[in-house]
């Protein structure tokens, strides 16, 4: 394997006083990467602890998100050659069998040259070696399982764990009784500070499909727009349709004489909650997090090939809990978005409900609680 890692020093100073005057510092090794959705939260959990004068490095691959996020966010990054177990080609597959024991093996040194106190994994295919290598050698695992069904990896080491932090209740099925802990994941605060809406003369609907886009909700919001100006129902559109070919979005809304923006990538997404009555989106760990920590009613599409179907089995979530009304990708069409979004439109005591019930979700303060379990775990 050609072992990378982007802190030149492999060996730092672990027991530093901490700068609150407590207990000696500790070292965690944070894994899983890939996506956002992998790295981001674990970032949140990490500056707490960076905070509370602890230190802090994360295990990745070249290729993940990771590798732009976590150095960017100031903690060091060491570099495995790892791939996916699930979805993939044969050859795929081989290689990561491949991979597996050597990665592991530079886990394992990485353990005991830093002398970790716990590993903190979000999951995925990344975490795999640091999670075995913890295993093998007695060190604490916790988890933060973001998703109603654990993701694969998770799945797997599920009995072997210290804690699980979850965000819903049926996960903890998945989890030996008495190790879990109903978190939430770690959410920007500016999210919680969203409050309720007040129905105005416009009804705002706001779609997203994330950063990239999502080609089902871009055709149905384009296949919807002629039937909102037909209706004459006063809604204002705002769409993140992702950068691919978004001036063509962009132009053929002008086009349809309707209120609202079609916009590449919205960067104060906060904002854009606090403006909608209404938010169309996928059913990631993330997006179904700031659902519930800004209160706003939802129309979910899951992404139809998420591992797992964890999409979909946060959806249901939602949908039970009374706050969101799910919509498959093989049905979601301008006639259904057009039909569900003027429905919801017209029952205003329904999208209050909704939006009650997505806040009851909400789990404030995930990333401070994270760090107090690891800090425990690593005093034990």
């Amino acid at each position: 394997m050609n072992e990378r890692s982007e802190r030149q020093d492999p060996s730092p100073q672990l027991l530093a006083p901490s700068p609150k005057g407590g207990a000696a510092a500790a070292a965690f090794l944070f894994a899983g990467g890939g996506t956002g959705g992998h790295v981001i939260p674990g970032l949140a959990v990490a500056r707490e602890l960076r905070r509370r004068g602890h230190i802090v490095f994360f295990v990745g691959t070249a290729r993940g998100l990771e590798s732009q996020l976590v150095p960017r966010a100031g903690f060091p990054l060491e570099l495995i050659e790892i791939g996916g177990l699930k979805r993939v080609g044969f050859r795929q597959r081989v290689a990561t069998l491949t991979q597996l024991p050597i990665s592991t093996i530079y886990a394992r040194r990485l353990l005991k040259s830093r002398r970790v106190a716990a590993v903190f994994s979000m999951g995925g295919y990344v975490a795999g070696p640091p999670v075995i290598a913890a295993l093998i050698r007695r060190v604490p695992v916790i988890v933060m399982e973001p998703n109603a069904v654990p993701g694969f990896t998770n799945r797997r080491i599920a009995r072997f764990v210290r804690r699980a932090l979850i965000s819903f209740p049926e996960t903890a099925r998945y989890f030996p009784k008495g190790r879990t802990e109903l978190t939430g994941l770690p959410v920007r605060e500016e999210f919680f500070a969203v409050s309720p809406k007040p129905r105005g003369a416009t009804f705002t609907v706001l779609i997203t499909g994330g950063s990239q886009g999502s080609r089902t909700l871009n055709e149905a919001a384009r296949q919807s727009w002629p039937l909102f100006r037909a209706a004459s129902l006063p809604v204002q559109i705002v769409h993140q349709s992702g950068p691919a070919a978004c001036d063509e979005w962009r132009a053929a809304f002008q086009e349809s004489g309707l209120d609202g923006e079609v916009l590449p990538f919205i960067a104060d997404m906060p904002a854009a909650f606090s403006q909608a009555d209404l938010v169309v989106c996928r059913s990631g760990a993330g997006a179904v997090a700031e659902l519930a920590a800004a209160g706003k009613p939802s129309i979910l599409t899951p992404f139809p090939f998420a591992a797992d179907q964890h999409q979909l089995r946060n959806a249901e979530a939602f949908v039970r809990a009374g706050a969101a009304l799910l919509v498959e990708d093989r049905e979601m069409t301008g006639e259904k978005l057009f039909a569900s979004i003027a429905r919801l439109a017209a029952d205003p005591a329904c999208l209050a409900r909704m939006g009650a019930a997505a806040r009851s979700l909400a789990r404030p303060g995930a990333a401070r609680r994270a760090a107090e379990v690891l800090e425990e775990v690593a005093r034990a």
